[in-house]
């Protein structure tokens, strides 16, 4: 079974990028099913890689090698796997945490597939019709090489529906009945619902960054804006905060956060978690003239791909600005976006927008970007969609 490209549109995997889009088919060989192997070709007829059909999606395929001699069975992905995890028990990290990601997609050359490990169990997510393809296969070799007590699956993110997938979640191998796992990262403990959690449970991309809200916090007031379960307040407490201030709309994310001030023998008194909507709070903190020495924004993801952009560029401005006013001068805010549609240019400039209508200045005093255990494959850009600033206030 093959894919036959149009002329010219062999550029990007020639470069090495494992996705291959519906415009740039001309034509399609055999009768391909989601999921099965499929020949990517040239218009000259060259065989440029073996990638998973996915007839519903617009990513149409997605390369598993560029080696046309290659064979895409259960042991070609257990190699895969072993070397994943080989990876990540290379890593500092791993002598400081207890959970990590093992599996970064396309970037460990496994398209649509995520694996984070929260001490015994793991939580996988098939995101892709070819891991779904191999669904069986890859949840034996991760049992077998992780040696885990249980694996969780959150195949319930809305990116399945767009390769024409179900959503699914459960155990699926082994069992526990702990509604949350207990994990340590950089001496702290943390509770993380597999079940019921954003994502896989927890934002483990943000480890390296919780350490440097750690670092900046001793002494300052701080604002943590879109909370969750308070990995940055949990963080900013134990670096010694005055106090906190944690706002989340999840009233269930709250009570985690909550659970987890109290895992590490903290001082209850010094933080104040609000359930509330982040921007309305925002605005009326700034209209009772509050005024912090640290602000934290990890909001969720408001522009998935670039066709939202626009949208989400005026949330970002929006809770910036009202961020920057908030804080006192000196004072430093550390803002992130995790859309992919978003790049680190367009927003840097979203930043400096909201610092400008906020009547203040601000200089860049340092970048963030998701932990090592979330490598970026030189050729597929996509993968860094983590970016964060550290905006001193003038």
């Amino acid at each position: 079974m093959q894919l036959m490209l149009k002329a010219g549109r062999e550029k990007s995997l020639k470069r090495r990028h494992p996705w291959v889009f519906s415009g740039a088919i001309e034509r399609v060989a055999g009768a391909p099913r989601a999921g099965d192997t499929v020949q990517v070709m040239s218009a000259g007829g060259e065989v440029l890689a073996l990638a998973a059909y996915s007839p519903r999606s617009q990513i149409r395929a997605r390369v598993w090698s560029f080696d046309p001699t290659a064979t895409i069975d259960a042991g070609f992905l257990r190699t895969r796997l072993q070397a994943a995890l080989a990876l990540r028990a290379r890593l500092p990290a791993a002598q400081h945490s207890n959970a990590l990601r093992l599996v970064h997609g396309e970037s460990d050359g496994l398209p649509g597939l995520v694996v984070d490990r929260y001490a015994d169990v793991l939580v996988a997510q098939f995101l892709a019709a070819g891991v779904e393809r191999w669904r069986e296969a890859i949840l034996d070799a991760l049992a077998e090489l992780a040696g885990c007590e249980a694996v969780y699956e959150r195949s319930d993110a809305e990116v399945r529906t767009l390769e024409g997938l179900g959503l699914r979640s459960g155990f699926v191998r082994g069992d526990r009945t702990a509604a949350r796992c207990a994990i340590v990262e950089y001496g702290l403990d943390f509770h993380v619902d597999v079940e019921r959690g954003q994502k896989t449970g927890f934002f483990l991309d943000q480890r390296d960054n919780r350490q440097r809200v750690r670092a900046l916090a001793a002494g300052r007031r701080v604002l943590d804006g879109f909370c969750y379960t308070g990995g940055f307040s949990v963080a900013a407490l134990a670096g010694g905060a005055t106090r906190v201030l944690a706002i989340e709309s999840s009233a269930a994310a709250l009570a985690v956060a909550a659970e987890n001030v109290a895992a590490n023998g903290l001082d209850a008194g010094r933080v104040e978690l609000v359930q509330a909507d982040v921007f309305a709070q925002l605005r009326l903190l700034r209209d009772r003239g509050a005024r912090f020495d640290l602000a934290v924004l990890d909001p969720p993801k408001f522009a998935p791909t670039a066709a939202q952009a626009r949208n989400a560029a005026r949330a970002y401005k929006d809770i910036n600005l009202l961020a920057l006013k908030l804080l006192a001068p000196g004072g430093l805010l550390a803002s992130f976006s995790c859309s992919g549609g978003v790049p680190a240019e367009l927003f840097q400039s979203i930043v400096a927008g909201a610092a400008l209508d906020a009547g203040v200045e601000g200089k860049i005093v340092g970048r963030f970007g998701a932990a090592a255990d979330h490598p970026v494959a030189l050729e597929f850009p996509e993968g860094e969609y983590l970016k964060g600033l550290l905006v001193l206030r003038s």
